[in-house]
């Protein structure tokens, strides 16, 4: 029988958690932790994120300031407010959301951001530690898989797990994580992109299939063998014109089809989602303390 991993439940669980935390950083005398955004230009995507991220932050009691720019900002007015940031003791972690404008490189931005204050992820000193299996802040993706795979009880140990996509956001950090020598880890990890033959002949030995390339309904049931546990990242917005919106969220995954075949599975919307923004919050409750000399 199918079990569907509630994303949803999850994190509301590890706000309740990261709340518990922050209210006793506040009793024994230091201030909330303090994360800050930097939009720039008016993407939907990047406006409900921010949003959601706000949101979750004062369930949580952390401190949330949004600080936005127009698309038309220099490089250089940019990274001068990264720098203010990097200065700033009251800021314990702060992302610029992605994407930028074409004309500012969004890797040098993150390169300016102190790895101390990386609460994405992204920074290469951030990366290189993952990759070695160092503590640092992990991409916040990857990360809310991990979680729920832990919490879950899916033994990663041993597994052939297959990643769809090779983004520096998801796939390339999830395959690190997978391989890592502890659990969740250790598994045999193959990594599948736009130049791999035949992919559906590796996705259909997976026992854990991980998919976040952005194509809707990419994998079929035929791709997937019985009893795999099938992890969602696709979040593409479809035309629906039921939907109150006209659109609605898909994932990936044929999900109707799929989810008979598998052990457990997440939905779209629903499953990875949450975890995203769970995820930057326990990275900012982590740099908040780091930042604050926190020692209980």
């Amino acid at each position: 029988m199918t079990e569907i991993i509630d994303g949803k439940t999850t994190a509301k669980t590890i706000r309740a958690e990261i709340r518990e935390e922050v209210a006793a950083m506040k009793a024994a005398g230091f201030r909330a932790p303090h994360l800050v955004a930097v939009i720039v230009g008016h993407d939907g995507g990047s406006e409900a994120y921010v949003a959601s991220k706000a949101r979750a932050c004062g369930e949580c009691g952390i401190d949330s300031t949004v600080i936005r720019f127009d698309e038309t900002v220099t490089k250089e007015e940019l990274l001068a407010e990264v720098a203010r940031l990097n200065a700033d003791s009251s800021v314990d972690g702060f992302i610029v959301q992605l994407p930028l404008p074409a004309h500012i490189d969004a890797d040098e931005i993150i390169e300016a951001i102190d790895p101390r204050k990386d609460v994405d992820g992204f920074h290469p000193v951030n990366v290189g530690k993952m990759q070695l299996g160092l503590p640092c802040f992990l991409s916040a993706t990857p990360a809310g898989i991990v979680e729920l795979l832990s919490r879950y009880g899916i033994k990663t140990r041993g597994k052939n797990c297959v990643v769809l996509g090779r983004s520096n956001i998801v796939g390339r950090p999830m395959a690190s994580l997978l391989m890592r020598k502890e659990e969740p880890g250790n598994a045999t990890v193959t990594v599948c992109h736009s130049a791999t033959p035949d992919i559906a002949d590796h996705t259909r030995r997976a026992d854990i299939l991980i998919s976040a390339i952005g194509i809707p309904g990419f994998v079929k049931a035929d791709m997937v063998k019985d009893g795999a546990v099938v992890i969602d990242v696709g979040t593409t917005r479809v035309p629906d014109p039921l939907a109150p919106n006209g659109s609605r969220l898909r994932g990936d995954v044929d999900f109707e089809n799929v989810a008979p075949k598998c052990s457990y599975i997440t939905p779209v919307p629903g499953g990875v989602g949450p975890m995203t923004i769970v995820s930057l919050l326990q990275n900012t409750l982590k740099a908040a303390k780091a930042n604050q000399g926190h020692r209980l």
